[in-house]
Order: structure tokens, then C-alpha cells, then sequence
């Protein structure tokens, strides 16, 4: 399962799956021939070649000659790393640079599937608040929101959280309600809601959504439960 995962984690960065695992042999193995990479990994010798070359390319293998023999190293996994998101963040520099004109999206209703989609939507709306966000979840789904949701704070703007069970948030407003199970909400400057659930299968489906009629239902129906819980933390006082 580790190696499996390890493999996948690699392909993120721009390694086909057979080069994920090929990298992975070269590290574990270290300066070695296609053959003997083919022999280790169950492929043939063509593939094993071919797919070094590639992985040259791409600047994970050094290719090492010995004489008549032809050797491959891997680049140290730090190096490779750092080495793509480097030429990452430079082509989203230059993309951002000669984008052309964006149209928005923002009257309509936008379906977001599954749970890593939903988590990216919900942090990059919240890098993108301008002066306050409301917020509703779970304690633990929360916590995978801390750097951003602490970010914010540091700027000043405004936060309020709902949620299940205590958490520290300084300069935050909390409010502890009963359980959100899987729900999850956000409506940031009064101009976009994020609302739905995340979980296994089809749970994993969120509405998003500019509309002002939307947002203002949403708003209103967050202020209200908002005003229920101070009131029941005043008489709990």
C-alpha cells in the first residue's frame, strides 16, 4: 500500500505511472542499468529504456556511462520535487501574465463533486475573502481549513465559524451548535455560498453559487441560526 501510494504521489508531479515506479526502483536500488530495472520491475527492456529516457527528460534520472555501458542515477527525490514546482510556479506565472480576458460564472448554480474538488473550492474561496467569511462544519473538517482560516485573521477580516465542538481561533467568532454530520457551508462577502456534503460516493456534491437571490437565502437562514445559538449562550451564561 505505501508503494502504491508512493507511486501515485510521483505521478502528481508529472511521472507516468511505469516511471513513478522505475524512480522508485532507482532510489531504492541507486545507480543501475534498463536491464536490471526491467529484471526489478517485471517490463521489458525497451519500455525500461524508453521510459528512462522520458524520465530523463523530465529530470528525474541522470544518465551515467561507464564505457561501452550505459547507467542511470536518480535525481535525489528533494531535488526533482523542488526542480517541478519551481517550473510549475513559473508557467503559472507566465499563464496569469497572458491569460486571456475570464469571462465569470457567477449567476448560475455550479454542481462540485468529490471531496478533494470541494476542499480546494472552499480554500481558494477563502484566500480570495475580502472582508468576512462565515463558515459552517464540523470540528474535524475544520481543522484542514486552520492555515487559511488563520491567514485571514491575521488580516483582519472578519471570521465566523459554526461548528460541533470547541476550537481556539483567536480574534474569531465560534459558536458551537449540535452536530454537522457531513454538511458543510460558507458564504464569503456576501457574494458566494459554497453549500453541501462531503463524504463517501455521492455524498461528495456541493452547490456553489453568485446568485443574489441564493446568497441572500443562505445568509438569512445562517443569521438566523447564528442569532439561536447567541441566545442560548446567554442563558447557558
Amino acid at each position: 500500500m505505501e508503494s502504491t501510494t508512493f507511486v501515485e504521489r510521483l505521478m502528481e508531479f508529472g511521472l507516468t505511472r511505469q516511471e513513478a515506479g522505475i524512480y522508485e526502483c532507482l532510489l531504492r536500488e541507486g545507480k543501475t542499468t534498463g536491464y536490471e530495472v526491467a529484471k526489478q520491475i517485471g517490463i521489458s527492456r525497451s519500455n525500461a529504456y524508453n521510459s528512462l529516457a522520458s524520465m530523463t527528460d523530465k529530470g528525474a534520472s541522470y544518465l551515467v556511462e561507464e564505457g561501452a555501458t550505459k547507467k542511470y542515477a536518480p535525481v535525489s527525490l528533494k531535488e526533482f520535487l523542488r526542480n517541478r514546482i519551481r517550473k510549475l510556479e513559473d508557467s503559472r506565472q507566465w499563464l496569469e501574465n497572458h491569460m486571456p480576458a475570464e469571462k465569470t460564472y457567477i449567476d448560475g448554480y455550479i454542481t462540485i463533486e468529490g471531496s478533494e474538488h470541494i476542499l480546494n473550492k472552499i480554500r481558494n474561496l477563502l484566500l480570495g475573502t475580502e472582508d468576512r467569511v462565515y463558515i459552517s462544519c464540523t470540528r474535524n473538517y475544520l481543522l484542514l481549513l486552520v492555515d487559511e482560516l488563520n491567514k485571514l485573521i491575521s488580516m483582519n477580516k472578519r471570521v465566523v465559524i459554526i461548528t460541533d465542538q470547541p476550537v481556539s481561533f483567536k480574534n474569531a467568532r465560534v459558536y458551537i451548535s449540535s452536530p454537522r454530520e457531513a454538511r458543510v457551508g460558507i458564504i464569503v462577502d456576501s457574494k458566494y455560498v459554497l453549500t453541501g456534503e462531503y463524504g463517501e460516493g455521492s455524498m461528495n456534491t456541493c452547490l456553489y453559487s453568485g446568485q443574489r437571490n441564493f446568497v441572500t437565502l443562505y445568509r438569512e437562514a445562517l443569521a438566523n441560526e447564528i442569532e439561536l445559538l447567541a441566545i442560548q449562550e446567554e442563558k447557558q451564561r
